[in-house]
Parts: C-alpha cells; sequence; structure tokens
C-alpha cells in the first residue's frame, strides 16, 4: 500500500493541481483563480452514489454559478469514461481523468480505506471548498450525495 498524504485543511492554500478532462482539455487550479472552486473526488462514474452526487450539482448548477462557484469532479476513471458519464448525465462541468492518482494524493483523498474491517486503498469521497485565493475554506468528509450543492452552499456562508 502506498503512504497516505495528510488531507489539506480548512485555512491553507490547496494544492496545485491539473488535468486532462472528459473533453481532452487540460485544466489546473490556476484557471479558477478569482472564482470559488468545488473540487470534489469521487471513486467511480456511473455507481449509484456518483451519480446521484454529479446529478445534484448538475440539478443545481445555476444557483451555483448564481455565487461565481466553478466545480471540478476528480477520479480515476479514464477521459473515455468521463466522456461518457458527463454525456449521459448532461453534467456541465470538467471531470479530471487522474489515472495516475496525483490529484486525488496530493489531496489527501485516495488510500486506506477500511470498509468492514478490511482495509484496501481507494477514493475518499471528499470536496474541497476553495475560495477566489486558493485557500481551502472547507473540507467536506462523506458528502451527502444527494444535497451535496447545498452543503457547498452552507460551506461558502450562502443560505441557510
Amino acid at each position: 500500500m502506498s503512504t497516505a498524504v495528510d488531507m489539506p485543511e480548512a485555512g491553507t492554500q490547496a494544492p496545485d493541481f491539473s488535468g486532462i478532462t472528459q473533453d481532452g482539455s487540460s485544466i489546473s487550479k490556476s484557471d479558477f483563480d478569482g472564482r470559488k472552486l468545488v473540487l470534489y473526488f469521487y471513486p467511480r462514474d456511473n455507481t449509484p452514489g456518483c451519480t446521484k452526487q454529479a446529478c445534484n450539482l448538475r440539478d443545481n448548477w445555476s444557483a451555483l454559478g448564481e455565487h461565481n462557484i466553478a466545480v471540478v469532479g476528480v477520479s480515476d476513471d479514464p477521459v473515455n469514461k468521463h466522456a461518457g458519464f458527463a454525456d449521459k448525465y448532461s453534467l456541465p462541468f470538467p471531470l479530471i481523468a487522474d489515472t495516475e492518482r496525483a490529484v486525488m494524493r496530493s489531496y489527501g483523498a485516495y488510500g486506506p480505506k477500511n470498509m468492514y474491517g478490511r482495509i484496501f486503498e481507494g477514493t475518499k469521497r471528499t470536496t474541497f471548498l476553495i475560495d477566489e485565493d486558493g485557500v481551502i475554506v472547507k473540507v467536506i468528509k462523506r458528502p451527502k450525495t444527494g444535497d451535496h450543492a447545498a452543503e457547498v452552499l452552507r460551506g461558502f456562508g450562502i443560505g441557510d
């Protein structure tokens, strides 16, 4: 098993990242300077929880946009799988194909997990809320997949 990296905490500068998205384009953290960013890590395209989470963000896209909030999803699925997933569910945001798990590891979102007493390596469903200056405002561990956009808005101090 690989060595786990500590997850960055609220109040710290978000690690730089870059990657290839479902349409083959390259994006990086600096592309979102001056905007709030939701960087969310999820285990797998087309699984029930991951689909529910992505569709919740999609369904609340306009509410997020009203507050200048960008969204980027990250998993270790390849570009072609992301492309099919994004197309099937009309996702309006980029999905990074982190096949080498570099972005996930730099955010501590990949490493040892414990499920029913069995320890294995995998993606930790985690969301980082990053402000306009690149500082992590909040880390949402185990987000509620069906209510994630509301969690995001609250995390940025918007709404109830």
